[in-house]
């Protein structure tokens, strides 16, 4: 049985040297595990990226002036939608910046692919809508992103090691 939608397009581009970052198919895995029974269809695009265009696009989009590890950027959101005529399952975008997870994963003592993963799973779940802005919606978010990893047979990236 396969897992994850039935139809599932995942782009992946690197704005940066690829040697070491997780491939186009590690990308679907993850993505493919967080979408699994929540969508049936989904295009979505990965862009791994450098420190400044993390940063200019956190400034622009977000108004902090700082790379931060992922971002997302869902097809729809605040009651915009996709222009008329567009009919495949645009589901979003992720932008991963590289030299923030690999920091991340040194300070955190995790390893990087696990990262990786944790953070392509996270980022996938705010394109479905899941956010983090208050207690109760960050222990949901954090208690489905435990279950997908696990799935993936990644560790719990909440526990401090």
């Amino acid at each position: 049985m396969t897992k994850g939608p039935v139809r599932l397009d995942v782009s992946v581009g690197y704005a940066v040297p690829r040697a070491g970052l997780p491939s186009p198919v590690s990308f679907r895995k993850w993505i493919a595990s967080a979408l699994e029974g929540r969508i049936r269809e989904a295009d979505l695009a990965v862009r791994m990226v450098g420190a400044r265009e993390g940063r200019a696009l956190n400034r622009h989009y977000r108004g902090m002036d700082h790379a931060t590890n992922v971002l997302s950027f869902p097809a729809e959101t605040g009651g915009i939608k996709l222009p008329k005529g567009v009919t495949m399952p645009l589901l979003g975008d992720l932008v991963l910046c590289v030299p923030v997870i690999a920091r991340e994963a040194r300070e955190q003592k995790k390893p990087l692919l696990a990262h990786y993963a944790h953070l392509t799973v996270h980022g996938t779940l705010h394109l479905l809508g899941w956010d983090h802005d208050d207690d109760r919606d960050a222990e949901c978010m954090e208690q489905l992103e435990r279950s997908i990893l696990a799935g993936l047979g990644v560790e719990d990236p909440y526990v401090e090691r």
